[in-house]
């Protein structure tokens, strides 16, 4: 299985007149996971704050495949990982726990960003090796199929 970055008991305020969870509350999960990984990456909300540097998506794909309900749990998975000198490009599977069924997918890609000249730079060194090690030992248990934004990263 993928590399997993979080779990959730969905909760009523986040369902709608449908009765399942509406969309808003999936990308929310999911920027929530995400976090686990900028933390892991020593990029998240603490460091940010220290460094003057962080990320900021730009573009993303979701899909909403199976309906999630109040009192349900998911799972939130990294299924896929890469990165250039600026650029972040992830894509996450959420997994209803009890069925196992794909409720969503996300795909983002963020850029690494000057927070006091709010431009686009480049990774530290320091960086670019924690996200590679990351990628080395999680590779084969990535999905390269169904990328849509796999084009957006400069190699």
């Amino acid at each position: 299985m993928s590399f997993h970055l979080a779990s959730r008991k969905i909760i009523k305020d986040w369902t709608d007149y449908n009765e399942h969870m509406n969309m808003a509350y999936y990308v929310l999960i999911f920027d929530e996971a995400w976090e686990t990984m900028l933390n892991k990456f020593e990029m998240g909300g603490a460091k940010a704050q220290i460094n003057k540097r962080s990320t900021m998506v730009v573009e993303t794909r979701t899909t909403y495949d199976n309906e999630v309900k109040e009192n349900e749990e998911v799972d939130v998975y990294c299924t896929f990982f890469d990165h250039d000198k600026k650029r972040l490009h992830l894509k996450c599977e959420m997994i209803e726990k009890k069925t196992g069924k794909l409720a969503a997918t996300t795909e983002s890609i963020s850029l690494y960003i000057d927070l006091e000249k709010r431009k686009v730079t480049e990774f530290e060194e320091d960086k670019i090796k924690i996200m590679d090690n990351f990628i080395n030992e999680n590779k084969n248990s990535f999905k390269s199929d169904k990328l849509v934004l796999a084009d957006k990263l400069k190699k």
